[in-house]
């Protein structure tokens, strides 16, 4: 099999090399930027192209790993070829791919970072096709990966992706502000990271509405009331914590 990656971020990175890494030929990446596609055709030995007229027409897989509103431009660009084309996207849906022959979707329910290795067999693997013949193509491939993989409509992702954003996205971001707390009060992130790894691992065999802890959960006022005064200097974090606070205690009522 002769795949083509168009895109060389995040997704693009880790797809090819878990690809690469199972024997499957990824002949070119396409960028923008011929310097991004250039350092991930590099490393799995591929061409590095940075225009769509230099997409190889004879390829049996086309994965398109861009922006979301990029992904039309691309599949317009691969009007008329015979092999599978996949868009990698959770929050869009299949029918962009609709002027193609043959399409479908192979969304990774993952965060990824270029820096950082991932295991990809652990990677549940969405899937959808336009037909029964590339539906069975995309099954190959995720066997292949060893991914564990789903077959998911596009209304159905969409939701997945959503619930992502707040599962992976918005509790990112929670670090974030909760390292900005601790450093505003002179003291280290370092001290929180094995409070975040022992309630990453209790949703691993618990619902997470059954391992809530906190003082919102326990209506703990006088605790919530000290909080907030901390966070008099910081009103944006103040409006956070309340809004937060005031959906635990309602989901817990």
């Amino acid at each position: 099999m002769k795949v083509v990656c168009i895109g060389s971020g995040n997704v693009a990175t880790h797809l090819t090399y878990a690809l690469k890494a199972k024997g499957i030929d990824v002949i070119q990446v396409w960028s923008r930027d011929l310097a991004n596609a250039s350092e991930l055709a590099k490393i799995i030995n591929a061409v590095a192209i940075s225009n769509l007229n230099e997409i190889d027409r004879s390829a049996d897989l086309y994965v398109i790993a861009v922006k979301d509103d990029a992904i039309s431009t691309v599949a317009d660009a691969l009007r008329g070829v015979k092999g599978l084309v996949v868009h990698t996207s959770g929050a869009t849906a299949i029918e962009v791919l609709s002027p193609l022959k043959n399409y479908g979707v192979l969304y990774p329910l993952q965060t990824f970072s270029k820096a950082k290795p991932i295991d990809f067999t652990n990677v549940p693997l969405c899937i959808e096709a336009s037909n029964e013949e590339a539906l069975e193509v995309l099954k190959g491939i995720a066997q292949l990966l060893s991914s564990p993989f789903y077959e998911v409509s596009s209304d159905k992702r969409k939701i997945l992706h959503l619930a992502a954003v707040f599962a992976c996205n918005f509790v990112n971001h929670l670090y974030t502000l909760s390292d900005k707390i601790v450093e505003h009060f002179e003291l280290d992130f370092e001290m929180l990271k094995p409070l975040i790894m022992e309630t990453a691992l209790k949703v691993q065999t618990e619902l997470p509405i059954n391992v809530q802890t906190g003082p919102a959960v326990r209506n703990d006022e006088q605790t919530m009331i000290k909080h907030k005064d901390l966070l008099n200097s910081m009103p944006e974090l103040k409006e956070i914590y309340q809004t937060l606070s005031k959906s635990i205690k309602k989901t817990h009522l």
